[in-house]
């Protein structure tokens, strides 16, 4: 083949060599438009995974390449005047220069013709498509082919909020990769930095955009600005000065970071790698590693695939995956870093853990694996702050207060359906469904929505608050449960709204019933859909009604021996309905600004926290994001949400999200909704449950830990295992949960198989 490789850097460099090591007789050209010790950035980091498919691809490169490493295996985070160093995450990292200067060394070697100093302008891409039986497009962050066949790759670019600028310092950080936080007259500036010579470190300076406005950065010379991050940082440096070499940027060469991924990576005989075709965030550094095993990975499929076209689709299905998750993780980092003021209040501790598990590669027990003995210590902190002194258990077993109620842990079984009630009133279903998951170890455990009202139920399967025999029924099982369980019993209870009288959960969910419909009502006049009936808007008579019977329901469930009560107002039901503007559509002083479709909601709350008992604790669950956009309830409002919640002497909110319109588009993936709750907690200081895909120790220990939520709610891993808590325990090797008398002889022995890393099955 003839092939052009537009673009000198890692990408392109990689991709000529490992076409030539599977086949000598290729003809490549990389065309690149710098000069050839050019480089206009610092370092750059790799992983031994990384390292290991070098070798195994160009071992004499490989060998090279890992000559020139700076190795350290610490990170260091400088916040609050405290430097907190923990170790075991196994870093590498080379000088881009001369990473690209040996790559061009094993290039020529291999027959690889260099150009360098050769523009090549949008125009003669067309050419070279002709001349070329493939063409590389390895031609960076700014790709002129991206742009000229942008019709065919359909790129998607977002440019995100920091401000940043990368610069070099000869003080080498030789111990750590660190970061370092400091505070200033114009608000936080930050600096990662990590060695990648004997003699230099990359120093990338970092602020949120205000704070470049107010420093005026943009008006600086390279010059000033440069002085300007020395001035910021000298008690780090050393005495040493920090260095641009962006000698191409008039200017300070401050950027923002553009997020790239294309929608296809091919077009006829031309194919994108590396910056061109996606971005991964400094902040998670694997740049350079997406670059290098892409070229791997297209090399490999060009040489089995049965023509280009196989290869090219081959090559993106496998690449587009890895991509994807980096982009994913490196989104988490990147929004990190944009919102790292919220987090700058925490503990040095928590601060620490945050950092290091803001992508989500990192979970909690992969800490304990690299740093057993920091995990150790930051799990001790945890139970410190919760009042257990002295143990070092994970955050998942410290116990939580609110007003006089005292969990013994921060596992809550979340509400979930189960539509086997008759009449409003709950069966023997219930009894046994509420009790096992009492006797399961959570510290807390929610009935499911508890109507206040016939005309209120959900379904004809929904449970009630609105009859004497309600109340005996759910007595019942308080009694159970408190004297058999150290678990808590929360109340949920709400009013159905706009997606009352429909069917079953196993039959179609949200659909009206076949036969049998009551009248419904909500803010306005909006149907759930074009299918469901179209609601009453509610008049101040039945305001008053249903405020009433709110009261009354929250009356019946403290007689009934509940130990919280929480109302519902999220997933479109009928105090949703007030809240989000996709159903308000009132004209009156309920609705229009969040003001006013606060308004209702807040009456029904503020009468039945009056109603509920000073010492128990009240929770409203809200949904924190329409996923619709700005025409429905944004994270911004649910902040706002939050502390009027607050004022209202709300205790605790349950943040969940979405289930308002069937328009409603979420983004979904492993604790997708716990970054509503973080916002809500650090913004408001309110405590706040998460909810939403946590089914695993990892992921409510990583919450916890990093002061995401105070409370963490599973739904699904307990319909599917009543006694989650119990087996998550003997999984980390806790022995300190409280079984049932009658199951500790199971207890031993799932203790014994999990010290063994064996299950039940």
């Amino acid at each position: 083949m003839r092939i052009a490789c537009l673009g000198g850097g890692p990408a392109g460099l990689y991709f000529a060599i490992s076409m030539k090591r599977r086949d000598p007789s290729h003809e490549i050209v990389v065309i690149e438009r710098n000069r050839p010790d050019d480089t206009f950035g610092w370092g750059v980091v790799l992983s031994d995974e990384t390292l290991d498919n070098l070798a195994a691809n160009d071992a004499v490169s490989a060998a090279r390449i890992r000559e020139h490493f700076a190795y350290w295996d610490d990170i260091a985070v400088i916040h609050d005047g405290v430097r907190t160093v923990s170790t075991g995450h196994g870093f590498c990292g080379i000088g881009r220069h001369r990473l690209l200067l040996l790559l061009q060394e094993r290039a020529r070697e291999l027959g690889v013709e260099l150009r360098f100093e050769s523009d090549v302008l949008e125009e003669r891409i067309d050419e070279l498509r002709r001349e070329f039986d493939l063409v590389l497009a390895a031609d960076g962050l700014n790709s002129r082919t991206r742009q000229r066949y942008a019709e065919h790759f359909r790129p998607d670019i977002e440019v995100r909020a920091c401000k940043f600028v990368w610069l070099g310092t000869h003080q080498t950080f030789d111990d750590a990769f660190t970061f370092i936080f400091e505070k200033t007259e114009h608000g936080w500036v930050w600096a990662h930095a990590y060695q990648f010579d004997e003699n230099t470190a990359t120093f990338i300076v970092e602020c949120s955009e205000p704070t470049w406005q107010a420093f005026g950065f943009g008006e600086m010379s390279k010059e000033e600005s440069i002085a300007t991050c020395e001035r910021i940082f000298a008690r780090h440096l050393g005495g040493h000065s920090l260095m641009s070499n962006a000698h191409h940027i008039r200017g300070s060469a401050w950027i923002n970071f553009p997020r790239v991924l294309c929608e296809r990576w091919s077009f006829d005989n031309v194919v994108l790698m590396g910056d061109a075709a996606a971005t991964a965030h400094f902040s998670i550094g694997s740049g350079t590693k997406l670059a290098l095993e892409s070229a791997i990975a297209l090399a490999d499929y060009l040489h089995s695939a049965p023509d280009m076209a196989s290869a090219f689709a081959r090559y993106e299905e496998e690449r587009r995956l890895e991509v994807l998750r980096l982009q994913s993780a490196a989104r988490n980092s990147t929004e990190w870093f944009e919102q790292v003021e919220r987090y700058l209040d925490l503990d040095p501790v928590q601060f620490n853990y945050s950092l290091l598990t803001r992508s989500q590669r990192i979970s909690h027990e992969n800490l304990r694996l690299r740093d057993p003995a920091w995990l150790e210590s930051a799990e001790r902190w945890f139970q410190a702050q919760a009042g257990n002194e002295g143990s070092a258990r994970a955050p998942m077993f410290a116990p939580f207060q609110l007003r006089e109620m005292r969990l013994a842990n921060r596992v809550v079984v979340s509400p979930m359906a189960q539509y086997k009630a008759v009449h409003g009133c709950p069966t023997d279903w219930h009894f046994v469904h509420y009790a096992e998951r009492a006797k399961g170890g959570a510290g807390l455990v929610y009935t499911e929505m508890t109507c206040v009202s016939p005309e209120g139920r959900i379904t004809p399967g929904c449970p009630g608050f609105y009859a004497p025999e309600h109340e005996a029924a759910w007595q019942r099982l308080c009694d159970f449960v408190h004297a058999e369980t150290p678990a808590k019993l929360c109340a949920q209870i709400g009013h159905s709204g706009p997606k009352g009288s429909t069917q079953l959960g196993w039959q179609e969910m949200d659909a009206p019933l076949a036969e049998g419909n009551w009248p419904i009502m909500a803010a306005s006049a909006v149907p759930w859909s074009d299918r469901n009936q179209v609601p009453k808007a509610m008049d101040r008579t039945d305001m008053d009604r249903v405020r009433d019977e709110f009261v009354a329901a929250a009356r019946m469930a403290e007689r009934a021996g509940f130990d919280m009560l929480e109302v519902h107002a999220a997933h479109g039901y009928l105090l949703s309905s007030f809240i989000t503007p996709l159903t308000n559509r009132r004209d009156d002083e309920y609705g229009g600004s969040l003001a006013n479709r606060m308004r209702y909601p807040l009456e029904v709350i503020r009468a039945v926290r009056q109603a509920w008992p000073a010492h128990k604790p009240l929770s409203v669950r809200i949904s924190a994001n329409d996923w619709v956009g700005d025409e429905g309830v944004t994270p911004d409002e649910a902040v706002e949400i939050a502390r009027l919640l607050q004022a209202a002497d709300v205790d605790i909110v349950d943040v969940s999200a979405g289930q308002t319109s069937p328009r409603a588009r979420p983004v979904y993936g492993r604790m997708f909704q716990t970054p509503f709750s973080d916002r809500i907690r650090n913004e408001t200081g309110m405590a706040t449950m998460a909810v939403g895909n946590i089914y695993q120790a990892d992921h409510v220990n990583s919450i916890l830990m990093a002061g995401r939520a105070d409370l963490v709610c599973l739904a699904r891993p307990h319909l599917a295992d009543p006694y989650w808590t119990l087996h998550a325990a003997a999984g980390i090797q806790d022995r300190e949960c409280d079984w049932p008398a009658p199951y500790r002889a199971g207890r031993d022995q799932l203790q014994r198989l999990a010290e063994r890393g064996e299950g039940w099955v």
